[in-house]
């Protein structure tokens, strides 16, 4: 164990946008069956790992709205290598926070499949990406996209994934209020109660969604004649019932250059595209002061080409 705490590993742990979110229908395995396209972006959480010489799992974070007991998904995963891989090794883990939680961002998600990837390294168990994207599908449906992270189609209930050859240059604008969080269980529930009457039964249905969003995906993320085009069902149900996400979009509608806007998973983050950061940048500062006076936290981020990296 003394060989291999040299040193300390430090992971960038990214957030996601959808850039498409649809809902096929109810499974009677109670999740949805899904057709999405994920994409990173540049506002990560950091997370630093060391080995302890107690065989423990700590958790440390400098966010005091965290738990950090068994329920935190970075002790959940982080305790599942280890009766994966059988071993006595321990690691202390300090989380430093930036993603927003509850906010549609997927910050918790991302966290959990750094930790998966951080310890797979810190203890040397050179498990591959497929064992690594196993494991994350057991904590949770939208773990198994950020073990590559990128761009990717997303099916099932999201952990059937097709990776895209493709990266935007697009400057994204989010807007959240900090004092609204969201959550996805409830957003499903209501979604399925207005808009899923039966099971789904059709594999038909599945395979034409599918095969239209890989076929004209992309198509839709240029920008044509008609702009660039974001579907997200779950917005039908949340921007009714959520004057913060209502109002997000309609100052995110109102900015010069916007090249589209929308609601990211299950809210309340909101975001607007623009052709590149520069715009977007200028779009932020042009308009701080109003997202500030309405109760909005604003950032700027990159679509990012890859996903959970080392530092």
């Amino acid at each position: 164990m003394q060989d291999l705490a040299k040193g300390k590993i430090i992971i960038k742990s990214p957030a996601k946008i959808n850039l498409h979110l649809e809902v096929i229908g109810k499974r009677e395995d109670g999740f949805h069956e899904l057709a999405m396209i994920m994409q990173n972006i540049d506002l990560s959480d950091y997370l630093e790992f060391e080995i302890n010489n107690q065989g423990l799992i700590k958790l440390e974070t400098d966010c005091n709205d965290l738990s950090v007991s068994s329920d935190n998904l970075i002790v959940k995963s982080a305790n599942l290598l280890k009766k994966k891989s059988n071993n006595d090794f321990g690691a202390n883990i300090f989380l430093r926070k930036n993603i927003p939680i509850g906010a549609g961002l997927a910050g918790g998600s991302s966290n959990a499949a750094a930790t998966l990837i951080g310890l797979n390294k810190l203890w040397n168990l050179n498990l591959d990406q497929k064992t690594l994207c196993f494991l994350s599908s057991k904590l949770g449906s939208d773990i198994p996209f950020f073990i590559n992270g990128g761009i990717q189609l997303c099916f099932g209930r999201g952990e059937i994934l097709e990776k895209l050859n493709s990266y935007y240059k697009y400057g994204v604008l989010l807007l959240k209020n900090p004092n609204v969080s969201v959550s996805t269980a409830e957003t499903y529930k209501k979604y399925s109660n207005r808009f899923c009457d039966e099971y789904l039964k059709s594999n038909d249905t599945i395979h034409r969604i599918r095969n239209d969003l890989r076929d004209n995906g992309l198509k839709r993320l240029n920008i044509g004649k008609r702009g660039i085009i974001i579907k997200n069902d779950l917005q039908l149900v949340v921007e009714n019932d959520n004057d913060s996400v209502k109002q997000a979009l309609y100052l995110l509608s109102n900015l010069k250059n916007c090249l589209t806007y929308s609601m990211s998973g299950s809210g309340p983050t909101c975001f607007a595209l623009f052709k590149d950061v520069e715009t977007a940048k200028k779009e932020l500062k042009a308009n701080y002061k109003l997202f500030k006076d309405k109760g909005y936290d604003s950032w700027v981020c990159n679509l990012l080409e890859k996903g959970i990296t080392f530092i």
